[in-house]
């Protein structure tokens, strides 16, 4: 299944989301047999630069500006386990920005096999000064990311 047929093909929280897709490895698996909840935190890290990436935003791009976005908050729902072989689609998208220092990335991952929606996440994100650390005003590029509107669940 492409990207594309993933888009279409289940019932995502938000039209279109920005989306990867991993296969639930041994290497995932906890002493339940189950994916291990800080391997979830990773793979929403690994989708969130994916599209942060696609928005032309890569690290290069942040040290040209002098800006970039470290987690301040995560919120994550389980609400199934996955094992080893199951396929996942990783979706996300820009819920909330408050086009000075912050924004809120949610996250839903669906089970390919039965369309399950198995998390629902979300972090907060702030504006950091490369050089410093120090929280800063988000530059330009991070403003012109408007947020997705949300489906009624």
């Amino acid at each position: 299944m492409t990207p594309d047929d993933a888009a279409r093909a289940f019932d995502w929280d938000v039209e279109r989301p920005h989306l990867d897709a991993v296969t639930v490895g041994a290497e995932h698996l906890d002493r339940f047999g189950h994916t291990n909840n800080v391997v979830y935190l990773a793979w929403l890290e690994r989708v969130a630069w994916s599209h942060s990436v696609s928005l032309g935003l890569d690290f290069e791009a942040y040290e040209r500006i002098g800006a970039g976005c470290v987690a301040r908050r995560h919120e994550l729902d389980y609400l199934a386990p996955t094992f080893g072989g199951d396929r996942l689609w990783l979706a996300t998208w820009v819920h909330e920005n408050d086009f000075r220092l912050s924004m809120w990335r949610r996250y839903q991952i669906v089970r390919e096999g039965d369309g399950k929606t198995v998390l629902r996440g979300a972090t907060q994100w702030v504006c950091v000064d490369m050089a410093s650390g120090r929280p800063r005003r988000m530059p330009a590029e991070f403003r012109a990311y408007e947020p997705w509107p949300e489906k009624r669940r």
